[in-house]
Parts: structure tokens; C-alpha cells; sequence
């Protein structure tokens, strides 16, 4: 059976990382981007991970490409971007695609364990986020749209 801790991806500064990293640990996975509307998020995920991260929460931000075009830059400029706008600590990662016949196997498996409005399993847009528990099942899907202010209520009661 494959496991959320059997994934692994390149980080936005080149090196391999393991999931399993943060085996025990509660994942807020985003797929990013640095000139969307929702780009403004970057503060709020931010936040929650100052807020979160002594009682076991990371964020883990994966740029993607493949909406509208609004991820444009190599892995330098978005790395600057995010550390020179939003100050971003969260473990950032190289850029991705997260549907398609390219998609990064993390989001097929992401995608599948938690299927999107009316049973779809694509991603619609920039920031849709993915709730993974401590014990590495992926218990909620968000849409873009939900704010992580609006998901740290929820975090709040959980951690």
C-alpha cells in the first residue's frame, strides 16, 4: 500500500527530499503560485506555520505552472520572490505539475485520496490545499478560496 511517506520531491534549492521528513506531523500541502489572485495567501500559510509548527504543522509550497500561466519564473526567482515579499520559512519545493500526464506522483496520489467537488479529482486553480494527519492520511481537500485563516480555525482544534 502506498503511503504520503513513500513521495518524494525535488526542494526549490535542487535537493531530493523524502515526505517522510515529517512523518509524525501534521502537512498543509499547497500547490503555489507568484502572480495569482490568491497569491496574497503566501502571508496567511506563513502565519500558520509560525503559529502551528511547535505543535507539529508544516507547509510545504509546491509552484505550479499550469494555471493562467502565473508561475513563470525558475526556482531563483521563486525562492527570492516568496523570501523577499512574503518572507515565506515553510519548505518550499522546485516547481511541479500537478495535473496531467506530467503531474508530479505526489499530487496523483494527493488527488485521489481526496477528490475535489462532485468527485473530481483535478485541480481547479492555484492554492488548493491538501490536510495530511500526523499519521499520514490526507483527511481534507480545500479549495482555493478557503483561506488559511479560515483553515486555522479548524488547525486550532486539531493540534
Amino acid at each position: 500500500m502506498t503511503s504520503i511517506y513513500d513521495f518524494s520531491a525535488r526542494t526549490i534549492d535542487g535537493d531530493e527530499q523524502s515526505l517522510s521528513t515529517w512523518r509524525g506531523k501534521t502537512m498543509l500541502i499547497v500547490n503555489v503560485a507568484s502572480k495569482c489572485g490568491f497569491t496574497p495567501q503566501y502571508t496567511g500559510l506563513e502565519a500558520l506555520y509560525e503559529q502551528f509548527r511547535d505543535r507539529g504543522l508544516v507547509v510545504l509550497g509546491f509552484p505550479c505552472d499550469q494555471f493562467g500561466h502565473q508561475e513563470p519564473g525558475d526556482e531563483a526567482e521563486i525562492r527570492n520572490f516568496c523570501s523577499l515579499t512574503y518572507d515565506v520559512q515553510f519548505p518550499m519545493f522546485a516547481k511541479i505539475d500537478v495535473n496531467g500526464p506530467n503531474a508530479h506522483p505526489l499530487y496523483r496520489y494527493l488527488k485521489k485520496q481526496a477528490k475535489g467537488l462532485l468527485g473530481s479529482e483535478a485541480i481547479k486553480w492555484n492554492f488548493t490545499k491538501f490536510l495530511v494527519d500526523e499519521d499520514g492520511e490526507v483527511v481534507k481537500r480545500y479549495a482555493p478560496t478557503d483561506t488559511p485563516e479560515a483553515i486555522g480555525k479548524e488547525l486550532a482544534s486539531r493540534l
